[in-house]
């Protein structure tokens, strides 16, 4: 699915997504937008436009569910993103992955450095990839830099889980997608998520699959 280049074919092709209504049909892996680096937002899409579209994404991301939704996952190659996560967990989840609530944030022409030596690994999904997950080892810590919706400047540290998925939708306008950072030993099915690994860390799956951490 080609994002149009041009600024006034890229606003039509937005617009005509948005009028179907409803959440927006998620690009499944395969799709050569999932792996090409997103254009920097640069007034593309006028206030209007562009407000309507990160709703459209924020909707998306709930009904989905998921906890961030990069613009190339509806194809729109745009460095846009949105993430949100109530972290609906269990105590022991929250501590052992640094769960914590993230409110809705809206990312623009992001990028992230590491905050240190500091790494985590656990089982994470994309909604481009459905039915899937694998470990993926990130930094523990990460600061954001880009600006929000309103062009205000961020520059802010994330930690835990939060962290990890400004990591992982950050990497999708950069045309990665986590599979590409995973221990592919690690690669587990929804069902197999479900009755074998749902433990707070990987441990488990590490010693019975093989791989490290």
């Amino acid at each position: 699915m080609a994002t149009p280049l041009d600024p006034n074919a890229l606003a039509d092709h937005v617009e005509r997504l948005l009028a179907v209504g409803g959440p927006l049909p998620i690009v499944a892996a395969g799709d050569p937008v999932l792996r090409r680096a997103a254009v920097p937002f640069e007034g593309q899409l006028g206030p209007e436009l562009l407000a309507r579209f990160v709703e459209a994404l924020r909707e998306t991301m709930h009904a989905a569910p998921g906890v961030g939704l990069a613009a190339p996952q509806v194809g729109v190659g745009l460095r846009i993103a949105v993430i949100e996560d109530p972290a609906p967990v269990p105590e022991e989840v929250r501590v052992a992955r640094g769960r914590v609530p993230l409110p809705f944030r809206v990312l623009v022409n992001p990028s992230y450095e590491a905050g240190g030596a500091g790494r985590a690994a656990f089982f994470e999904g994309c909604l481009s990839v459905p039915g899937w997950q694998a470990v993926v080892s990130r930094p523990a810590t990460v600061r954001l830099t880009g600006q929000d919706e309103y062009g205000r400047a961020l520059d802010e540290e994330f930690t835990g889980w939060p962290a990890r998925i400004v990591q992982h939708e950050t990497d999708h306008l950069d045309g990665t997608l986590y599979l590409d950072r995973a221990e592919l030993r690690s690669l587990s099915s929804g069902a197999a998520m479900a009755e074998r690994w749902a433990q707070p860390t990987p441990a488990e799956a590490a010693r019975e699959l093989g791989f490290p951490l």
